[in-house]
């Protein structure tokens, strides 16, 4: 049995996806999680050997989650299955260790396909995004992408400081930083222009 656990903030899909993995006769959900430091936990909890994610949820998103499993030497491999077709998240999660990324719009049996390739040591991505995403390079550095992505949030430079444990001097450099790597005026069209790429 593929042991699979799911980590997906929307209720229904998260139920959705379970329900359509449990008529598989060998995969086996063993937990799913709303958000990505409970997910964190069920995977120290269970040691599934597959983990499907989705990108955006509270606490850790599915690219941080992916960057911890292979950090901590955890075994689980990492599927994405997301509604963001961005290249600049596809890039990300194959440079944190993520060996599926599929679009919620695929058909559902693809899934199921996609997690025993994956189980069995393959690697399974949406092919068109796959060349995207190696045409534009993210130039921002993790810390550059936390700080404007609470910032874009609307925190104010010492709400960031806070939550990052930095001095509000630093936020503001990092902030200053991103902004001229990405050629834009201000925090807020830097914060635009890096969702709009997946580069957040």
């Amino acid at each position: 049995m593929i042991r699979v656990l799911l980590a997906e903030d929307q209720a229904m899909v998260r139920g959705a996806l379970s329900a359509l993995l449990r008529l598989e006769p060998d995969m086996d959900v063993v937990a799913s999680a709303a958000d990505g430091q409970d997910a964190w936990r069920l995977i120290e909890q269970h040691r599934p050997d597959v983990l499907v994610t989705d990108i955006e949820m509270p606490g850790l998103t599915g690219l941080e989650l992916a960057q911890r499993v292979r950090e901590r030497g955890a075994t689980c491999k990492v599927v994405i299955v997301t509604t963001f077709a961005r290249p600049g998240y596809l890039r990300r999660a194959l440079e944190a260790g993520v060996v599926g990324y599929l679009l919620k719009d695929a058909p559902a049996e693809q899934l199921a396909d996609a997690l025993r390739k994956v189980h069995r040591g393959g690697r399974v991505v949406d092919p068109q995004l796959a060349v995207d995403a190696w045409s534009e390079a993210d130039p921002l550095n993790d810390r550059e992408r936390q700080v404007l992505r609470l910032a874009g949030e609307g925190l104010s430079a010492g709400e960031v400081a806070a939550q990052l444990h930095l001095s509000q001097g630093t936020v503001r450099n990092y902030l200053s930083e991103a902004i001229g790597k990405l050629g834009v005026g201000n925090r807020i069209e830097a914060y635009r222009l890096a969702r709009q790429k997946g580069w957040l």
